[in-house]
C-alpha cells in the first residue's frame, strides 16, 4: 500500500497541511486543531482518496500531541521532529519565506526526502502520570508566587486574606495532588517497580522518581545512558575553532527543560551524600571547575544512574557504579 506524504505545520489554533500528490504536486488545506478539525482531516483525506498517509510535524510541546495520537490510533505513521531540524533543513535550501504554508511544504518535503522514524505515543499511564506531574508543578510554582506577594507585604487587609486563602486552597491541591500521583505510580506494577529502583539512588526521593517516570519517558528508546543525557540536554557542548577560539564546555541544554530541572537539586543533595557522585564532584573541583560545572557533571551522572537501574531492573549498587 502506497503511504502518501503530509507535512503539518501545528499551531494553538489551527494546522497548516500540505499533501504532496503524484508528480510532486501539492494540495493546501487548514483545519483547527480540535477534535473536530481531527475529524474533518479523516473526511478530507477520504475526499482525495488517501488511506494512508505518513504525516511529519514538529515538536511543538502539548499543541501537537493530541493530533498525532489521532493519527496514529487511525493507522496512520506520524514522525515528531525537532523544530531545529526542519529549520536547518528550510537554510540548507536557501528558504527566504516563512509562513505556515510555506513551514507545512518544507516538513512535507524532508519527510519524502529523508524518512524518519515513526513516532510512538506514551503508554496512558504514562501520559496520565506526566499530566498529574505538571499539574504538581504548576500548583507549586502558583503557590510559591502568592507566598511571594504576601511576604512582600500588602496594605489591603482584603487582598491579605484573599492571598491567605489561596495559599491554604494551593497546600490543599498540592497535597491532594501529590497523593494521587503516589496512588497512581502504586496502581501499576511496572511503575511501582520503577520507582523503587530510583529511589534506591542515593540523591532521588519519590518526588523527583516520579518526575522522572513522567518526562523520560520509556528508557527502551535509548540506546545508552549518553543518549538519554543527550536528551536531557546534559551533556557538554564544545566551541573550539582553530587555535585562537577555545570555550569553556557548558551544557548543551538542547533537551527536556523539565527533566534537567526536576535533576539540579536532587544533584546537589546527591553530591554530600551519593558516594561515587560525592567522589565524582571531588575529582572535579580539584581539576578547577566552578560549582555549576560540578552540578552538571552530577546532574548528568544521575541520569547514567537512573539508566543503569531502569535498564538492568536491578537496585542501586554503589560497588558496581563506574568511575565518570
Amino acid at each position: 500500500m502506497t503511504c502518501s506524504i503530509i507535512g503539518i505545520d501545528i499551531s494553538k489554533l489551527k494546522l497548516d497541511l500540505c499533501l504532496l500528490r503524484e508528480q510532486d504536486k501539492l494540495k493546501h488545506t487548514v483545519f483547527p486543531n480540535s477534535a473536530a478539525g481531527f475529524l474533518q482531516l479523516s473526511a478530507w483525506l477520504q475526499k482525495q482518496q488517501v488511506t494512508q498517509v505518513h504525516a511529519c510535524l514538529e515538536a511543538t510541546g502539548t499543541y501537537g500531541e493530541a493530533l498525532a495520537t489521532y493519527l496514529v490510533d487511525a493507522g496512520h505513521k506520524v514522525s515528531i521532529i525537532n523544530p531545529a531540524i526542519i529549520k536547518a533543513y528550510a537554510q540548507s535550501h536557501l528558504s527566504r519565506t516563512k509562513t505556515d504554508k510555506v513551514d507545512a511544504t518544507l516538513i512535507a518535503r524532508f519527510c519524502q526526502e529523508r524518512k524518519p522514524p515513526a513516532w510512538q505515543p506514551l503508554a496512558r499511564e504514562v501520559r496520565e502520570l506526566q499530566a498529574l506531574v505538571r499539574r504538581l508543578e504548576s500548583l507549586m510554582e502558583m503557590h510559591q508566587m502568592e507566598v511571594n506577594r504576601l511576604a512582600a507585604g500588602v496594605s489591603a487587609e482584603p487582598v491579605r486574606e484573599s492571598l491567605a486563602q489561596h495559599i491554604a486552597f494551593l497546600d490543599q491541591e498540592i497535597k491532594r495532588t501529590t497523593d494521587l500521583i503516589r496512588q497512581h505510580i502504586d496502581q501499576h506494577p511496572t511503575l511501582r517497580e520503577q520507582r523503587e529502583l530510583l529511589v534506591s539512588i542515593p540523591g532521588i526521593g519519590e518526588t523527583t522518581a516520579a518526575k522522572l517516570l513522567a518526562e523520560m519517558l520509556d528508557v527502551k528508546l535509548y540506546k545508552s545512558a549518553r543518549q538519554l543525557a543527550a536528551f536531557a540536554g546534559l551533556v557538554p557542548r564544545l566551541h573550539e575553532s582553530g587555535s585562537s577560539i577555545k570555550r569553556k564546555a557548558r551544557l548543551s541544554k538542547m533537551g527536556a527543560p523539565r527533566l534537567r530541572k526536576a535533576l539540579y537539586f536532587p544533584a546537589i543533595a546527591a553530591i554530600k551524600y551519593n558516594p561515587s557522585i560525592k567522589a565524582l564532584s571531588l575529582r572535579l573541583k580539584e581539576r578547577g571547575l566552578c560549582p555549576m560545572q560540578i552540578i552538571g557533571a552530577a546532574m548528568r551522572k544521575l541520569v547514567h544512574l537512573a539508566y543503569g537501574v531502569l535498564k538492568s531492573g536491578k537496585p542501586f549498587d554503589p560497588a558496581l557504579v563506574k568511575t565518570a
